[in-house]
């Protein structure tokens, strides 16, 4: 069977829309984008979202942990052999806090993307392909709107930045603003049909991928 990876933050960890800081409510498991996508393709799919996870920035109020480079680097060892790993970060990126642009944050991914190629993890030893996805755009609305001050605009430019570093190292690219839209009341996370609408379409990119 088809393994494959999902590492990202929140929106992966199935975090639903708040209304209040420190909410910890989740969408129930089923209605989450990569079990929308497992069931679709019928693969394995290994779940790795951790909400604040950043691409390569120690959060200085978080926490260290929130870095994604010892993270995966854990998990490509944990977890092999992949097939396939699915990178979804950069809006955590987009707090006031880091001051990114979006060249930076796709510059973030690109690196934990050559962290996945320059890896074992894969069949056989080798490295596992890479599919890098473009986060759905924040809007600075609600509890999140000062956190995120500024991010409607860094986010919106992550998507053609990631595109351009997705080609330049050889990896797949998907925008995932294409099939989705945060939810109105905190502006960053994604409602229940959101994340069926991102899974669908993941599940039929991802088939795409791994068929050709």
């Amino acid at each position: 069977m088809t393994t494959i990876l999902v590492f990202g933050d929140s929106n992966t960890h199935g975090t639903r829309p708040q209304h209040r800081l420190g909410q910890l409510d989740r969408h129930p498991k089923s209605a989450r984008w990569p079990e929308v996508m497992a069931r679709t393709l019928d693969a394995d799919v290994i779940v790795e979202g951790h909400p604040g996870r950043t691409t390569v920035h120690d959060d200085p109020i978080d926490g260290a942990h929130k870095n994604g480079v010892p993270a995966l680097a854990a998990l490509l060892e944990s977890h092999r052999p992949l097939d396939l790993v699915a990178i979804m970060l950069g809006t955590n990126d987009c707090k006031a806090r880091f001051g990114q642009r979006g060249w930076d944050i796709a510059a973030g991914v690109g690196r934990l993307a050559q962290m996945v190629q320059a890896s074992t993890a894969g069949p056989g030893g080798a490295a596992p392909k890479v599919l890098l996805i473009a986060p759905v755009p924040v809007e600075e609305r609600g509890i999140l709107a000062e956190m995120f001050q500024g991010g409607r605009v860094r986010s919106r430019a992550i998507a053609p930045a990631l595109k351009e570093e997705a080609a330049r190292l050889g990896c797949a690219f998907f925008d995932a603003g294409r099939v989705a839209e945060v939810d109105g009341l905190d502006g960053v996370h994604l409602s229940a049909g959101a994340q069926q609408s991102l899974g669908l379409a993941l599940a039929e990119a991802v088939g795409a991928l791994l068929a050709g």
